[in-house]
């Protein structure tokens, strides 16, 4: 009995080690989100770190979490860092590109887990508003190919994009009425 337990437990870890090198070196996470205001006047809401406050999706999850602003005031240059609870964990965020067309960001996690990332968002003019796609990409190193056999990341930050992206329509298109 004892031999057949030992078994199956190396089976069911040989398909989980096997499942998680099967992944890809490499992740991307994007959602997309009309919006009914023109790209100009969701472009300052993007590019300027001191607005995320008005739509981030992590911005209320812990009240007390410290925030810290650095380099320019906006676009390129322009830094943010975070440190809260452990659902937020500590982090750094520093814009690369800023243009009409968006921002591009490298984004530093440093605690729960370490991670460097890219991220954008490309704000596309549609018809009378804007597509907004928001994407996170970046390297997938083997522990988090392991975790992504038991977690669905795409899914649990894919919900946290969707969010923020309902949050910056809601900023975005109030402001342009007012």
């Amino acid at each position: 009995m004892l031999f057949w337990l030992a078994v199956l437990v190396a089976v069911a870890a040989a398909i989980v080690l096997g499942l998680a090198m099967a992944k890809p070196d490499i992740f991307r996470i994007e959602r997309s989100l009309a919006i009914n205001a023109p790209a100009d006047a969701i472009f300052p809401l993007v590019a300027d770190f001191h607005n995320w406050t008005q739509w981030s999706p992590w911005e209320g999850i812990d009240p007390d979490m410290k925030r810290t602003f650095s380099g320019a005031e906006s676009g390129v240059g322009a830094v943010y860092a975070w440190e809260g609870n452990k659902k937020v964990g500590s982090g750094r965020m520093r814009i690369t590109r800023a243009d009409p067309g968006g921002v591009a960001l490298d984004l530093s996690f440093f605690a729960p887990m370490k991670a460097e990332n890219k991220t954008d968002i490309a704000l596309v003019p549609q018809g009378g508003g804007t597509r907004v796609d928001w994407a996170m990409h970046g390297p997938q190193p083997f522990m988090s190919k392991l975790f992504g056999v038991f977690m669905n990341f795409d899914r649990l930050v894919g919900r946290d994009f969707e969010k923020g992206l309902a949050n910056l329509k809601g900023v975005a298109e109030r402001s342009k009425l007012g």
